[in-house]
């Protein structure tokens, strides 16, 4: 079978460790006083506990069976979604991996004492389950016992669905009967999320098939393998991917998020909302049994609706072999571990971080599989939008659809934007009219007056600040202080309805007020309009995305606390060395009239 390139040839970077020893798993320096002095128990959830869970096996265990067996088949099945592979090439397998993690986890910590505790659930759950995120900055993950493979297999196909369905496993009741800290979901929110997950304390593995009909026996020795339909189930993802800060509380009252009595866990379901990609798609018409038509997104899933229809695509093939064999049926329905989102930058710098750079160095198949993941990426982005642009007179209109179950773009708010790049040219070909222009020599995004961005800037009120010594009211990066979504012009999906969105902390925000009038309900567009100089007869309208802006990347180098050779000089100088998180072209059209536009180096 034809295989990916290496890593060198895709990148074109040299795989190099950076002239230092640093270990992120060696304490590191001490860092100030956090601005706030919260404690453990604010950042207690519900939920499995840690030291609760055993016999937990390391993903590299699962090569054996979910790993180069695609040739097997005849025609051979694509390397890339061999289960494995698929994985280890998203950015789920590279959750604790990845050094923008890191250095915002030391601003965090910084910020709220032992909010890194908060934040390694999520990206480093294996080492946060036995017990090693009492040391909030990392330090005591370890690397040699599978804490640095992310969000991996048991992770996953552990997890129990905290409400109890007779669908469900029967062994579920006595996993939740015996939670010290039961999950309770508060309306309106439709789930706790917040990395609040209920893990199986023994090796009873999960999964939406009936294994022994698939494969003809069990495989897995440990404990008979349950069918799970809550795997299939979109709330399965928002378990992590609706995110709201447990230090805050809304207050009713004073119509903001106000700072918690300290050393007493919070109540998530009124907690600042940080991420809230799950209820995005809850309130979409994606959430509904017939789905949206969107094969290009689930493969031989045509309608899809849930999150794993579009990050977990079906083919034609198997999951695993046994012993040299195919070990499964082949099934119409076999979903890859694709689990791709929209970050094409960081799986570029993980190889050159260094201390990761030796596991991709050792690993080839490691560095394949971040190409591979990259690749997918990048469709991802480039089948987001639909874009068109019109051009009457003097008055070029141009309308971004929203072609995804959540908003564009949606998830961690900080740093990500998507923004429109209209150039416009005279009858000789010469540039006239440009807005969006970027500087790829400099990363700098040209705030012109009639700049089209789509992003959420989240901040601090002015009565928060006033507790905070050297911040101001207004957006900000401080991600564990913020208490206030100052901005969010993202193009929400299919099925939007203000009034349901404001209620989970997810409506369109201008000036650090809801806003009703930016999008109209049903709307999963936004039509922008600009006014061009008289002489343009054509031009081009390209629609960027950029995991990372220089404002954010020189941030988390500026904000970090330690000394020496930091996390936040580590991402600069990978930043740096990687073309500066360069934007994604999403889609880019003509309009007017055809004439030859010069050649634009460096875009």
């Amino acid at each position: 079978m034809k295989r990916l390139p290496h890593l060198l040839i895709a990148f074109g970077l040299a795989l190099i460790v950076l002239g230092t020893t640093l270990s992120l798993f060696s304490p590191v320096d001490a860092a100030p006083t956090a601005l706030v002095p919260t404690t453990p128990n604010d950042f207690l959830l519900p939920g499995t506990q840690p030291h609760q869970m055993v016999d937990a096996l390391d993903a590299y265990s699962c090569i054996g069976c979910h790993l180069y067996y695609g040739d097997q088949l005849d025609p051979p099945q694509p390397h890339e979604t061999e289960t494995w592979f698929a994985w280890q090439g998203s950015m789920m397998a590279q959750a604790a991996r990845d050094p923008l993690f890191w250095a915002a986890l030391d601003v965090a910590n910084a910020d709220a004492a032992n909010a890194g505790e908060f934040c390694l659930r999520c990206h480093i759950p294996r080492g946060w389950l036995d017990g090693r995120s009492s040391q909030p900055d990392g330090s005591a993950m370890l690397a040699d016992s599978g804490d640095m493979e992310g969000v991996q297999c048991i992770t996953c196909h552990r997890s129990v669905d905290p409400v109890y369905s007779p669908e469900n496993p029967a062994r579920d009741i006595d996993v939740l009967a015996t939670l010290t800290m039961p999950v309770t979901v508060t309306a309106p929110m439709p789930l706790l999320g917040s990395a609040a997950m209920i893990i199986d304390p023994l090796d009873y593995r999960r999964g939406p098939f009936v294994i022994t009909e698939v494969v003809g026996f069990d495989p897995h020795s440990a404990q008979p393998t349950q069918l799970s339909p809550y795997h299939q189930d979109a709330a399965f993802c928002g378990t992590c991917h609706d995110i709201s800060n447990p230090v805050f509380s809304w207050n009713e009252s004073t119509q903001a998020y106000e700072l918690n009595p300290l050393d007493m866990p919070g109540d998530l379901s009124v907690g600042f909302p940080v991420e809230r990609t799950y209820s995005e798609w809850y309130l979409s018409d994606y959430n509904t049994p017939e789905g949206i038509y969107a094969p290009q997104f689930g493969g031989n899933t045509v309608n899809v609706s849930t999150c794993q229809d579009c990050h977990m695509y079906t083919i034609t093939g198997i999951g695993a072999q046994l012993f040299g064999d195919p070990a499964m049926q082949i099934r119409d329905d076999m979903s890859v571990h694709d689990m791709t989102g929209g970050n094409t930058w960081v799986p570029q710098i993980i190889p050159l971080h260094p201390v990761f750079s030796a596991t991709f160095n050792n690993e080839p198949v490691r560095a394949e599989a971040l190409i591979s993941g990259t690749l997918r990426a990048r469709y991802m982005l480039q089948h987001a939008a639909t874009v068109s642009a019109t051009l009457h007179s003097d008055t070029l209109t141009v309308t971004v659809v929203n072609e995804t179950g959540h908003k564009l773009p949606t998830g961690y708010p900080e740093g990500r934007r998507m923004w429109l790049q209209v150039q416009g040219y005279d009858a000789a070909g010469n540039l006239v009219y440009e807005s969006g222009a970027y500087d790829a020599s400099t990363a700098v995004l040209t705030q012109d007056p009639d700049l089209t961005i789509y992003q959420v800037e989240q901040g601090l009120t002015p009565a928060l600040a006033d507790l905070l010594p050297g911040l101001e009211a207004g957006p900000t990066f401080h991600f564990a202080l913020n208490n206030v979504t100052v901005n969010d012009s993202r193009i929400p999906p299919r099925g939007y309805v203000f009034a349901d969105y404001a209620a989970l902390g997810a409506a369109p925000v201008t000036d650090s007020q809801p806003d009703p009038t930016m999008y109209a309900d049903g709307q999963y567009w936004d039509t922008a309009v600009y006014t061009l100089p008289s002489g343009v007869v054509t031009g081009r309208v390209r629609l960027l995305y950029q995991t990372a802006s220089k404002e954010y990347i020189e941030f988390l180098r500026d904000n970090n606390p330690n000394a020496g050779y930091n996390n936040g000089q580590i991402l600069y100088d990978l930043w740096q060395q990687t073309n500066m998180s360069a934007p994604e072209v999403m889609a880019e059209i003509q309009f007017g009239t055809m004439v030859y536009l010069p050649l634009i180096l460096g875009e």
